[in-house]
């Protein structure tokens, strides 16, 4: 069974930064592909950027250029590197990891961005 725990939201100002991080557990990290979504109050929760086995990304418009995704496969953890937030960007982000069948959430982590 594949655990995700994400940390490293918060509170930050407009035009500021922050890095979430997603911990699994399992040995399956390395052959899944790897997601971040969020979920802002009344609206459905959004892909937000993903990255596949091969090393390609893919990014909402939303975010391109200002958001990037990345993954340590030896470290079983992916991150989101979150830049020039902006209030928009306030939501609840969710690890998301799947492989086959198999989809895994994590328990989401808020992050507000406000001055």
């Amino acid at each position: 069974q594949v655990q995700l725990v994400e940390s490293g939201g918060g509170l930050v100002q407009p035009g500021g930064s922050l890095r979430l991080s997603c911990a699994a557990s399992g040995s399956i990290f390395s052959i899944s592909v790897l997601a971040w979504y969020r979920q802002a109050p009344g609206k459905q929760r959004e892909l937000v950027a993903s990255s596949y086995i091969g090393g390609s990304t893919n990014y909402a418009d939303s975010v391109k250029g200002r958001f990037a995704i990345s993954r340590d496969n030896a470290k079983n953890t992916v991150y989101l590197q979150m830049n020039s937030l902006k209030p928009e960007d306030t939501a609840v982000y969710y690890c998301n990891q799947r492989y086959l069948a198999y989809n895994y959430w994590g328990q989401g982590t808020q992050v507000t961005v406000s001055s």
